[in-house]
């Protein structure tokens, strides 16, 4: 009960809604934690499918790394759309978008280099 009495503080109830106070900040902070977040949980979810569920056929993985890399940076193109056009956060969305690059730049080293 006292969990549920802390988890109620975190949240806000307005015109019904829940809300996350804290997701409605703008900080470039909160775009930089979201925007490695977001993509490392989504990037494990896929990896964990990936390697649970291989192909029939081969027995191998049906994607590569690389493909799961690239699908996993998905949700920061969401949350930068909702961040910088619903929200007007600017900075979230600048922190978020930070991080997209960072996430890509990274992506064309490993990928060229082998």
């Amino acid at each position: 009960m006292l969990i549920l009495l802390r988890i109620m503080q975190y949240l806000s109830l307005k015109n019904g809604k829940i809300m996350f106070k804290f997701l409605k900040k703008d900080s470039f902070l909160l775009g930089i934690i979201l925007g490695i977040l977001m993509p490392a949980i989504c990037f494990g979810i896929l990896y964990f499918l990936n390697i649970t569920f291989p192909n029939k056929e081969t027995g191998k993985a049906i994607f590569k790394i690389t493909t799961i890399f690239i699908i996993s940076l998905i949700p920061n193109a969401i949350a930068l759309r909702i961040y910088l056009v619903n929200l007007k956060a600017d900075k979230t969305g600048k922190g978020i978008l930070f991080v997209t690059f960072i996430f890509a730049i990274i992506f064309m080293i490993l990928y060229y280099k082998a």
